[in-house]
């Protein structure tokens, strides 16, 4: 295990970024509970809403909020026409006791019931279906396979990142993109409301992946290679 880390991490990784477009397509084909499965295990580790993810087989390839002033049509317009969305959005009115309608001006405010609502909407026939992992997610995850990829072909010239580097380029950008918008919403409410367009979401998250790679996977591969001595260095003493 020791010499293959780094082909065992690449294998988890696809499967990782494969199986939240494998979603998508099990939905299209109308293989409803595999679809929902996928979906479930992934929820621990995405907020998975509509408005922040990836959609296959539908008019766009995502559904920003209006704030995000994306160029998309908002997924207001569209979420408030979809018999799916509402139907989640009722339900989840009756638990919270949502007050905003369920128009497009209503979705407009970013409630606990819009939330809940935009995590369990899968999609429908004309929005299509979305990813089990948000778009910032799946690109994180995909640039930390694609740079394990390159780690895997030059390895021993690849030094680690430095951590003053690291900090910059690859948690900065998310970090402030992420913090911006996260302290613009209630509670917190310091500015006004403020929605990443998904070109951002994808670089911020595409950035910190290969960053992370750069800087994780010169450290590991040298831990493998100081157990693989220790292990011989064991086994010839026990010999």
């Amino acid at each position: 295990m020791a010499r293959n880390w780094l082909r065992i991490v690449l294998t988890a990784l696809a499967i990782y970024i494969s199986l939240p477009w494998a979603a998508p397509i099990l939905a299209k084909a109308g293989l409803n509970e595999p679809a929902d499965l996928i979906f479930t295990l992934y929820s621990p580790f995405c907020h998975q809403f509509a408005f922040r993810s990836p959609f296959l087989f539908g008019e766009q390839a995502f559904y920003p909020r209006e704030a995000a002033r994306s160029g998309y049509a908002p997924f207001e317009s569209f979420a408030s026409e979809s018999e799916a969305f509402l139907e989640q959005y009722r339900y989840w009115s009756s638990i919270y006791g949502g007050r905003a309608p369920a128009t497009a001006e209503g979705l407009a405010e970013f409630s606990a019931v819009q939330q809940f609502a935009a995590r369990h909407f899968i999609g429908d026939e004309s929005m299509g279906y979305k990813t089990s992992l948000c778009a910032r997610d799946l690109a994180i995850y995909t640039m930390l396979f694609v740079g394990g990829l390159i780690y895997r072909h030059y390895r021993w010239r690849i030094r680690p990142l430095p951590f003053w580097l690291y900090l910059i380029v690859g948690l900065g950008p998310v970090g402030l993109d992420g913090f911006s918008q996260l302290l613009s919403y209630p509670p917190f409410e310091f500015w006004p409301a403020r929605e990443t367009a998904p070109v951002f979401r994808i670089l911020t998250g595409g950035l910190f992946g290969l960053m992370s790679a750069w800087l994780g996977f010169p450290y590991l591969e040298r831990s493998m290679q100081d157990l693989i001595e220790s292990l011989g260095s064991t086994h010839q003493g026990g010999a």
